[in-house]
This record gives C-alpha cells, sequence and structure tokens, in this order.
C-alpha cells in the first residue's frame, strides 16, 4: 500500500497543471492502496487514466463495476494468483523479468562445427545469452555424413555432426557455465546428449551442475516432422532412459522439450498445439513413473517449446491459461508436491509459418512483435524467426 501511495503521489504531483484532474487521482489512488488489493488498484488506474485522457473531470465521474469477478464465480487467489505462486498463472517465478530477463537463444548453426562455431561466438558478442542449435538432416536422422543417403544434405539446414570431436570444435572457447545450450535433436537425442555431456566432462565441468536442454520430443515428430528413427515403443523408451538418467547424473539439465510449436505449425490452431503438447508431456511422465522414479524426482527438469505466432491477446492468453492447466495436471493428476514440478517452463519460439518469403524487411516487424507476444506470456527463453527464417 504504502508502495502504491508513494508512486501516485511522484506521478501526479503536476495536479495543479492540469486542472486538479491529477491531484484528485493522487487522492483516490491513495485511498485505494491503502484498502485494497492488486487487483482493485489496478481496476481504479485504468479507470482514472481513461477518464483523464479524454479530458474528462475526474472528480464528477462515479466509477462502478458493473460485473465483479465474484459474479462469474471466479475467485482472484484460486483462479488466477500471483507469480510464483500456484496455480503460476502470471509467471513461474515471483518477480519474474524484475530480477532476471528472459534468455535470448537464437536457433543457429550450419556447414561444419567449425562454421558455427564462429556463428556462435557471433551471436554471443551482439548479446545472445544462450545456444540453441541447429543440425543438418542427416544428423538428425542419425545418418553418418559419409552415408550416401546424406548427399546433398550434409550441414546445410544444421550443423553436421559425427563424431565426439565435432562437439568439442563446435564449443570451443564458449563458457558453458554462462552460456546454457539447447539441442534441437529428437530421433537421435540420447546420443547427442551423451557427446554433449561428455565433451562438457573433457573439459572440466561438473555434469552435475550443467544447465542446458534437449529437445528430445520424439512423439512430436511422428505428429509434425517426421525424423523419427525407430517406432513408437521403442522411441518413447529412449527419452525416457534420458529422463532417467538426467534425473540422476545431471540433475540440472532439462532432457526433454515437448513441442507444441511444431503441432502448430503442422495446422494445429493454438488450443490444440497446448493439448498435444500436454498429453505427450503425460506419456513420458507416464513411462518414467513406471519404472519407479517418483514424480518429484524429474517432473521439474521437464521442459516445453511453443510456438508465438498468431493474435497477440490469444497467445498470451494461451500461455497463461496454460501454465494454470499444466500445474493443476502436475498437482492433481501426479501428486507433486514440489512448487517447480508444477511449472511450466517454456521457450517462445517465433513461427515461420508466419512470415513471408518475399517480404524479409517486414518479417523483422513481425518478429518484433513476436518478441512482445513473448514477453507479455511471461517465457523463460525466447527464440524468434525474423528477416530470413523464409528462406
Amino acid at each position: 500500500a504504502n508502495r502504491f501511495h508513494n508512486i501516485a503521489g511522484a506521478r501526479f504531483a503536476l495536479g495543479a497543471d492540469h486542472g486538479g484532474a491529477f491531484a484528485d487521482a493522487a487522492e483516490c489512488f491513495a485511498e485505494v492502496a491503502a484498502t485494497a488489493d492488486e487487483r482493485d488498484f489496478v481496476l481504479v488506474l485504468v479507470d482514472v487514466v481513461g477518464f483523464i485522457g479524454r479530458g474528462e473531470d475526474f472528480r464528477l465521474v462515479d466509477v462502478v463495476d458493473a460485473k465483479g469477478l465474484e459474479d462469474i464465480g471466479f475467485d482472484y487467489t484460486a483462479d488466477l494468483g500471483f507469480p510464483g505462486e500456484y496455480p503460476f498463472t502470471r509467471g513461474i517465478h515471483r518477480l519474474m523479468y524484475r530480477k532476471q530477463p528472459w534468455t535470448m537463444r537464437q536457433y543457429a548453426g550450419f556447414g561444419n562445427p567449425a562454421d558455427t562455431n564462429k556463428r556462435f561466438k557471433y551471436l554471443i558478442a551482439n548479446g545472445q545469452t544462450g545456444l540453441n542449435v541447429a543440425f543438418d538432416l542427416p544428423t538428425q536422422i542419425g545418418l553418418d555424413s559419409d552415408d550416401p543417403l546424406a548427399a546433398g544434405e550434409i550441414g546445410r539446414v544444421g550443423m553436421s555432426v559425427d563424431t565426439l570431436r565435432d562437439f568439442e570444435v563446435a564449443f570451443d572457447g564458449i563458457d558453458l557455465n554462462k552460456i546454457t545450450v539447447s539441442l534441437t535433436i529428437n530421433g537421435a537425442a540420447a546420443i547427442l546428449i551423451a557427446m554433449y555431456l561428455a565433451m562438457a566432462e573433457k573439459r572440466g565441468y561438473d555434469v552435475k551442475q550443467l544447465r542446458g536442454t534437449a529437445q528430445n520430443d520424439i512423439l512430436k515428430e511422428f505428429i509434425g516432422r517426421g525424423t523419427w528413427i525407430f517406432p513408437v515403443e521403442p522411441s518413447i523408451r529412449l527419452v525416457g532412459d534420458t529422463i532417467e538418467y538426467c534425473a540422476e547424473h545431471a540433475p540440472k539439465y532439462s532432457p526433454v522439450s515437448d513441442c507444441g510449436y511444431h503441432i502448430r505449425e503442422s495446422g494445429a490452431n493454438p488450443a490444440q498445439e497446448m493439448a498435444y503438447a500436454f498429453c505427450i508431456a503425460k506419456a513420458y511422465a507416464d513411462d518414467v513413473i513406471k519404472r519407479g522414479l517418483a514424480v518429484d524426482e524429474f517432473a521439474g527438469r521437464l521442459s516445453y517449446n511453443f510456438n508465438i505466432f498468431g493474435n497477440l491477446f490469444e497467445q498470451v492468453a494461451k500461455f497463461r491459461a496454460g501454465r494454470g492447466l499444466w500445474a493443476k495436471i502436475m498437482k492433481e493428476e501426479y501428486g507433486a508436491e514440489k512448487p517447480s514440478s508444477m511449472w511450466l517452463r517454456m521457450i517462445a519460439a517465433g513461427g515461420g509459418g508466419g512470415l513471408t518469403f518475399e517480404q524479409p524487411e517486414v518479417n523483422i516487424v513481425r518478429g518484433a512483435y513476436y518478441a512482445l507476444i513473448s514477453a507479455l506470456s511471461g517465457t523463460q527463453t525466447m527464440a524468434l524467426c525474423s528477416y530470413d527464417e523464409a528462406y
């Protein structure tokens, strides 16, 4: 209340120059701030600013809440809550971006590992705070670069990887404690996670403290992309293997990033995107629980990859509702007790389907809207599609 009072006094000190309206607004704010919760204060703030902006005399207007939240069966604390508190609708951390901004993690990788290393260092030098590694198609489907089936595709849509040495070259000179790395790999994820952890160990990092993410969502490959290698059941078992291994040996590493993104790019609407992602995450969780792991031993390291293309307000609402729904699923269906097990940790990715080949410069503007949606959505990581995505 004191904070609101101080803000009101500072912002409306010039009331005498504005017909008294600002001074009256400050008096109103002080009264509300002394007695009301955050919701009431925001409602009054919106009303007052609206009246003043239209040049109306605030003192002559009675503000009436025509339909209160109680009339629609809405409980502010239970149904919305505050950031960092269940059901985490407004964010998984209490201070959110006031304490730490989102990670900037552009999707990058091409040619051989040395080419990619130069690109990584360029991005980091220009402010990027995380790496999101693109792999070429042969790597994605488990082919060596000298395989005849790989002809014409080596290093084309991402970095080519065949051996542990390739990882050593790609990440040479990059501090893995300061720059977290996301591996965008699925069918061959178990092998590349092993390579990454082995490379980190070789360089002297403590794997138990190493942070990073592997996409490793094979079910969305069957639905939306197609780079699967093995049948469904063995593929799910491999995902479960990586979750189980990381829970014991690399507890700060995120072994799965469940992807609604690619399913949305394949034609799903926003609601279907979230529904598919949650169903896929539950399938992985069920497999791991059958092995004897408790939900709180691994759920806190599950993460998500979502699409931010579309109507700004719809996308923001989608993520806020999704955070609350996932928290409810983990708490009520799986019996999770740790708050972190209920978090919907996410990367918000731009949505290449919303960009055009013919308008690369306009794509930069579209990318800016993607960034705005990401920030208002409360994402942990932002990966924007922009200028040349459509190429």
